[in-house]
């Protein structure tokens, strides 16, 4: 375990440096310089065969440069903030919200029907299977057992640990170590996954209010439409320039330049921050995973986030009763849809509680009653984020004694 462990930490630390070696900035108060080697060398694109992605073997030495560490003082304040505003949302917001209290949400759970929590268990397990393809789908050469265990672990420390998403970080990298996956490789899989996350969350919303326009919803909504759009749309547009060729890549860095230049003498940080090295490293990295895998990716992500909003379905309907109308699909998907702008906002993880209080009153728009609402709220949280948090947990114990023995028998750097 503790070979596993430090293992975590190293690759952390590994990972930290290929994110800042390069570009100069500041750090800790010292003066971090810029890597010079060929791996941060910005270089044009290449051909399949020679950007081809390679094991992991062993990286560039690190040296004893200094790395960018974590404000443990600073995760811990932010944990506590979220999980305060997590309560505040769950004991205060949300009951006022539905004009109910949780003892009436409970009352309606009692009349679900067995055959109501099958289709919800169904559910649960096709989102607990697709689950583990984005990972599969960014990296090549990854399996679908090990892109299971990334992506379900990463998920029960980023949603289990106050301020985890850092140390999950971590561990997905450690983890892609451990099944031969090269250090650039590693870094251009997890961004990637990250990065397509964004696009579907930025998308989902603008879908969202189309349905309940549809449907004839409350349209004092409709704000979240142009913003998820228009944010999209930057996001979009700077993700093609970088792509599109290395000048444009170079161009968007400084661009970014001077839009951060009158904020360089308020933050140390941003003092010395150049952004064109990363960006053009960042394109030269992600060309050839996104050139050959993007479809592989969007269809991974948006089967996610589909078998998401069956769960949340399904809670709604067998706490309605399958035996009556209930609400529609589409008005269910508007709901669900719109509400995933909240995890835009990074208070609290997986947008727990935000996400939730949106989506109760687009669902009371829709006429849902308040109490059903939130029992179904109930519900999917239940049914999507415990078994997802135990599997992950079980991921953890099965990769630590893998990573034990791989670790254990890899010779320490610098031997």
């Amino acid at each position: 375990m503790t070979s596993a462990i430090s293992a975590v930490v190293q690759e952390y630390e590994r990972w930290s440096n290929r994110m800042t070696a390069s570009c100069p900035m500041t750090i800790q108060g010292l003066q971090v310089a810029p890597y010079r080697g060929q791996l941060w060398q910005a270089r044009p694109m290449s051909t399949p065969e020679e950007h081809a992605p390679d094991v992991v073997s062993s990286d560039a030495p690190q040296g004893a440069a200094p790395t960018a560490q974590l404000d443990k003082r600073k995760s811990i304040i932010l944990g506590l903030i979220g999980l305060a505003v997590i309560v505040l949302i769950f004991w205060k917001v949300i009951p006022q919200v539905t004009g109910s209290n949780y003892q009436q949400a409970f009352a309606n759970l009692e009349s679900m029907t067995p055959m109501a929590l099958v289709i919800i268990g169904v559910t649960v397990i096709a989102y607990l299977l697709v689950y583990g393809f984005p990972f599969m789908a960014a990296t090549p050469g990854l399996r679908y057992w090990p892109s299971q265990q990334v992506n379900q672990a990463a998920f029960a420390i980023s949603n289990g640990v106050p301020a985890g998403g850092a140390f999950g970080l971590a561990v997905q990298y450690a983890m892609l170590a451990t099944y031969k996956i090269s250090g650039s490789t590693a870094t251009a899989a997890i961004t990637a996954v990250g990065l397509w996350s964004i696009f579907v969350s930025l998308g989902l919303p603008i879908l969202g209010v189309a349905a309940l326009s549809v449907e004839g919803g409350n349209s004092s909504y409709n704000w979240v439409a142009p913003l998820g759009l228009g944010i999209l749309v930057v996001i979009i547009v700077g993700f093609v320039l970088i792509m599109r060729s290395e000048k444009l890549a170079a161009g968007v860095g400084r661009l970014g330049n001077r839009m951060i230049n009158p904020l360089r003498s308020r933050f140390a940080k941003l003092k010395d921050l150049d952004l064109v090295a990363p960006i053009c490293k960042f394109r030269a990295d992600m060309y050839d995973v996104l050139r050959r895998r993007w479809l592989l990716l969007t269809a991974a992500q948006v089967a996610v986030i589909m078998t998401q909003f069956l769960i949340m379905y399904a809670s709604l309907r067998g706490v309605e009763g399958w035996d009556t109308d209930g609400t529609s699909p589409l008005a269910a998907f508007g709901a669900f849809a719109t509400s995933q702008i909240m995890l835009m906002v990074p208070i609290t993880p997986g947008g727990l509680g935000t996400t939730d209080a949106l989506m109760i009153a687009l669902l009371q728009s829709m006429g849902v009653s308040g109490s059903v609402a939130q029992a179904a709220d109930v519900v999917w949280r239940m049914a999507s984020y415990l078994p997802q948090v135990i599997i992950g947990v079980i991921a953890l114990v099965l990769w630590f004694r893998k990573a034990n023995r791989a670790f254990a028998g890899a010779p320490k750097t610098g031997e």
